[in-house]
């Protein structure tokens, strides 16, 4: 006797279910095993930025404190500047501050070198660089208005980036013996800065 059509079509709907369930095993089964992978890891990258750094022996003193200054009066001071920077840096010297531009600072000459030996307070010992020894000649008014920043600084000082290297700068500075008798009582000023910049 036939099966009716009801009953046949859920016969096979229950036959096509186990069917289909062995057909999306085998497929996942395919799916799981169908690759073999690898990897290989480097271990975690650091970073850490370099440092320039410099500090003088002044114990923040100025490098002059000049009184009663005459025609002939002349005097030196050293100052020992000292890179502690990681980085190889060029370090070079220019005027800030002060009151330079006044007719005794046109008057006064100034006379920069950088060497070995001394430090603040003593220049005994001091010897001047063989090569770029002398770093700038000419007035103070001069140097205060040509010498004012980074890109226009004096001295040819280059770091390695080691742990400690020291310069040491002799500042001589003179009034002629030809002064004008106009300057009496007259004053000026100026800071020297040091400044370090990475190359």
């Amino acid at each position: 006797m036939p099966i009716s059509t009801p009953r046949a079509a859920r016969l096979a709907a229950f036959v096509g279910v186990p069917v289909a369930l062995v057909v999306s095993g085998v497929l996942v089964s395919a799916a799981s095993y169908s690759a073999f992978s690898a990897t290989t890891t480097n271990p975690t990258s650091n970073w850490t930025a370099g440092t320039v750094a410099l500090a003088d022996d002044d114990a923040n003193a100025a490098l002059f404190t000049a009184t009663n200054l005459k025609p002939g009066s002349t005097a030196s001071n050293c100052i020992k500047v000292t890179s502690t920077g990681s980085l190889p840096s060029n370090v070079v010297l220019y005027g800030t501050g002060g009151t330079a531009n006044t007719p005794l600072g046109t008057a006064l000459t100034l006379t920069v070198e950088q060497g070995t030996g001394g430090g603040f307070g003593s220049c005994t010992g001091f010897t001047p660089d063989a090569t770029n020894g002398t770093a700038y000649t000419g007035t103070l008014a001069a140097f205060a208005g040509s010498r004012t920043s980074f890109a226009t600084g004096v001295g040819s000082w280059t770091t390695t980036g080691a742990a400690s290297e020291s310069k040491v700068y002799r500042i001589t500075y003179a009034l002629p013996t030809n002064a004008a008798n106009s300057l009496q009582s007259a004053t000026t000023s100026l800071g020297f800065t040091w400044e370090a910049q990475n190359n």
